[in-house]
């Protein structure tokens, strides 16, 4: 049973996290936290000028909204939004904050994860905790 569970979700895709938020309700300990974390990568600078000035405070808005929604039925529940690369946010994160475990939803991999590598992989290879991956 772990102490600290760290779920990263992603809203730009098809998942949701009920899966995830199942797991880690399966394997928290009766007094576990569960932190519930959004990486927001930043836009390039080309693009800002194009965006409207409340647009990542909005966007911030939403998903803080949509997680909060998600971590209803968990307790002890945390939610949490972050700014950066999302493997690096997701590795800092545990790691300053103790967690023992984070579970992470993956896609299948294709032919450009051989090159680039997908969020979960760099997750799974850096992390100095334990991983559950979730398909």
């Amino acid at each position: 049973m772990y102490k600290h569970i760290l779920v990263p979700l992603a809203f730009e895709g098809k998942g949701d996290g009920l899966p995830s938020l199942e797991v880690a309700r399966a394997l928290a300990a009766p007094e576990a936290r569960v932190t519930l974390l959004h990486v927001m990568e930043e836009a390039p600078a080309y693009a800002i000028s194009y965006l409207p000035p409340d647009y990542f405070d909005t966007i911030r808005e939403g998903v803080i909204k949509e997680m909060a929604d998600l971590a209803e039925g968990l307790p002890n529940c945390t939610v949490e939004v972050v700014s950066g690369h999302a493997a690096s946010a997701i590795l800092d994160y545990a790691e300053d904050n103790g967690a023992d475990c984070i579970i992470i939803a993956s896609h299948r991999p294709g032919l450009q994860d051989w090159f680039l590598g997908s969020t979960a992989s760099r997750v799974v290879r850096h992390a100095k905790c334990g991983v559950h991956v979730l398909r």
